[in-house]
């Protein structure tokens, strides 16, 4: 049945170059929005972490859920055996900590509501690859009173590099302080919600105005972003027995969950129309080829071959072009997908964002195998029912076609 199968497929090499065009064509599309979609979903997990989440953070229980709201009562006691056990992890590169704050920034004219971090300053620099500084210079461990800004707060106040600001902050008993800084840099980072309101300031001179040396947070910038949840699981229970809340950077924020299931939505239908489209295309080559051949499978009945066969002559026919076009499709879609990523695809900022970025097909054994299976159903779906219809046909009816 297979020799046969393939001797009739080489016997109408037109239609076959037709019908494996049309395979060829979905399986590529497919590739290529697949391997799209999954760079998009790689580089807005590597912007979120990288700009402003890290891989994984810790703080005390319930810090995550109200500790927006006030910072000053979530303060992380047992920062140091969190460090201590956080550092020996393997796959960890870096550990930082963070006091969040919030306050009134002023440029000496108008105040600015704001929200700000104490942070390690050059650790951060480190962690946050996908920061980008538009204005001045970065933070550093030398820059005891210095500000970075967001380019949101340095519009807002008209704020350049060099300028002195005053920030307005309330220690945990309700009194006010201030420190007196200069802005050494602004930032963009992913969100432009972030830049409108954030600031951030030297740990130091932050816990000295605040009079308390606990932060709110510890962030881990680990060597890779696969490396997550084996780092979480091991870090959570290590610090079972401390009152801490372990959270991977996609448990931080839901935007990354909402847009992976837009997309999967948005591509799951592509993968219909594709699926139907060759259907389509397919089913036209199949009716015509069976129509032809009608006479043909009635020779067949006559001599005895039974209708369950000629079924499956036709389906055999067609999945064997479906398995050439997958083939042909999956080798032509690496390739475009190597060529357009050798050139990337410059992409401007997302909604809500400050940041563009450059785009590319970045493909994985699981699209390719969903693009090749789907080219494959396509053509055998498409063989069903033009294979049922010629196996009905009675046998007299089907000779008289060569007359």
């Amino acid at each position: 049945m297979l020799t046969l199968a393939l001797r009739n497929v080489l016997r109408h090499k037109l239609r076959m170059a037709i019908t494996m065009a049309s395979v060829t064509c979905g399986v590529v599309a497919l590739i290529l929005s697949g391997g799209f979609i999954r760079d998009v979903y790689d580089q807005l997990a590597e912007a979120l972490i990288h700009s402003q989440l890290g891989h994984i953070q810790i703080a005390q229980r319930g810090y995550f859920d109200e500790g927006s709201r006030a910072p000053d009562r979530y303060r992380l006691a047992n920062a140091g055996v969190v460090v201590s056990e956080a550092t020996g992890l393997r796959g960890v590169s870096a550990v930082l900590q963070r006091s969040h704050f919030s306050g009134l920034l002023n440029n000496g004219r108008s105040d600015w509501p704001i929200v700000g971090e104490g942070v390690e300053p050059d650790k951060e620099n480190a962690l946050g690859t996908l920061m980008r500084i538009v204005a001045g210079r970065q933070l550093t461990d030398a820059d005891r009173f210095g500000v970075l800004v967001g380019d949101g707060v340095a519009r807002a106040l008209a704020l350049k590099p060099g300028d002195s600001v005053t920030l307005l902050l309330s220690r945990a008993g309700g009194a006010l302080d201030s420190l007196d800084l200069e802005v050494v840099g602004v930032f963009q980072s992913f969100s432009k919600d972030f830049d409108d309101r954030a600031v951030r300031v030297h740990l130091t001179a932050l816990q000295g105005a605040l009079g308390d040396t606990a932060p709110n947070v510890v962030v881990l910038s680990l060597d890779s972003t696969a490396d997550t949840r084996p780092v979480h699981s091991a870090l959570s229970q290590s610090l079972s027995g401390e009152s801490v809340d372990v959270r991977r950077w996609d448990q931080l924020t839901d935007f990354y969950d909402k847009t992976v299931a837009l997309y999967e939505n948005q591509f799951g239908f592509l993968k219909l129309i594709i699926l139907f489209m060759v259907v389509l295309s397919v089913s036209n080559s199949v009716n015509t080829s069976v129509f032809e051949r009608t006479a043909e499978f009635g020779t067949m009945r006559a001599m005895g071959t039974r209708r369950r066969a000629i079924v499956q002559l036709v389906v055999l026919e067609s999945t064997l072009i479906g398995i050439a076009g997958a083939l042909a499709g999956i080798v032509l879609g690496l390739l475009l997908a190597q060529l357009i990523s050798s050139a990337g695809i410059p992409m401007p900022p997302p909604p809500n964002a400050n940041l563009g970025y450059t785009a590319y097909i970045k493909t994985d054994p699981v699209t390719i195998s969903a693009a090749a299976a789907i080219g494959l159903v396509a053509c055998v779906l498409a063989a069903l029912i033009p294979a049922y219809r010629v196996s009905r046909i009675p046998v007299v009816d089907a000779l008289r076609q060569s007359v």
